[in-house]
């Protein structure tokens, strides 16, 4: 299958992916960049080119579902770009040496964070309507900025879990809000890479790719929002990182491992994500059966009341 191709169905895994769950478009797309041997900030680059046209699609698929608190938008979204031009510079004074374990490490990192964070917890409730305040709306955008740029992803993964365990805002305006804003910091880690790297080693052609796949998801992914169960795809998508970033470690000069010990720890890395998922579909469903039965339970008590004040009536 021609390399192009193969490119635009992840740019559209990707991002159906990142608009349900408000992350995993750059981690999964860098990724897959880095295997296929690309520098790893031409990666970044070509990434966050592409997500200028996805993230705006799909900033505007979800303002359309209302799905967007504009307040968050920009107070996090500012200071994100702030922290991505200064991440895209620093990662184009790396050498590819340096850079290429750098990257697998922080994608590494963030892949089992997804992993962990959708297998063993369930999205928190919402507990309070107040405004997010900017003391800690603005450090966490810079923070995030900056590690979406020098780890070709990231933005979603710190941003998203952040606001959900806050509780001040629902889940479907917390991925809204962190896929609108992420627009801001792919223009700002664009620029950033351009002022320093100017086209060298990005093929338009892979971010032509990248950005039609994603495109296509984006209002689809938008719509689903409430459909999925985030638990389920979150471990799919945390073990797909995971196993491909220890691949790229295990086989860099910093570790040089042997081909029998590769096959060794992925195998104990693909059973386990297998496991994973597992446990994320065992979730889901007692998930589900739990709110079907409470459902029930509260329709049996209304129909006993009913009956109760039907049974007063007659006396």
């Amino acid at each position: 299958m021609p390399t192009i191709v193969i490119l635009a169905i992840v740019g559209f895994a990707a991002q159906f992916v990142d608009g349900s769950l408000g992350m995993a478009y750059g981690v999964t797309s860098t990724t897959l960049l880095l295997a296929f041997g690309t520098n790893p900030a031409a990666a970044s680059a070509t990434v966050h080119l592409a997500e200028i046209g996805t993230t705006f699609v799909s900033g505007f698929s979800h303002w359309r579902f209302g799905n967007v608190d504009w307040k968050v938008v920009v107070r996090v979204g500012v200071p994100g770009a702030v922290g991505a031009f200064a991440g895209a510079t620093f990662l184009s004074w790396l050498s590819t040496e340096v850079a290429a374990p750098v990257m697998a490490g922080v994608l590494l990192v963030l892949g089992v964070y997804i992993l962990v964070r959708f297998t063993l917890t369930a999205l928190p409730t919402v507990k309070t309507d107040k405004p997010l305040p900017l003391k800690f709306l603005a450090p966490l955008g810079v923070v995030a900025g900056f590690v979406d740029s020098t780890g070709g992803g990231g933005w979603g993964p710190l941003g998203t879990p952040t606001l959900l365990m806050s509780g001040r805002l629902e889940p479907r305006k917390v991925v809204g809000s962190i896929d609108a804003s992420e627009f801001l910091v792919s223009v700002a880690a664009s620029l950033g890479f351009l002022a320093t790297l100017g086209a060298q080693g990005i093929d338009l052609g892979w971010v032509i790719a990248l950005l039609g796949g994603g495109m296509i998801a984006a209002p689809l992914a938008a719509w689903l929002v409430h459909k999925l169960p985030p638990r389920v795809l979150g471990s799919a998508v945390g073990g797909i990182i995971v196993l491909t970033n220890v691949r790229t470690l295990l086989r860099s000069d910093w570790i040089g491992a042997s081909d029998l010990v590769q096959v060794v720890v992925l195998s104990v890395i693909a059973v386990g994500w297998a496991l994973a998922i597992a446990w994320s579909v065992r979730a889901h469903i007692q998930a589900k059966a739990t709110a079907s039965v409470s459902g029930s339970d509260s329709v049996s008590d209304s129909d006993s009341d009913a009956a109760s004040d039907s049974g007063s009536d007659s006396a």
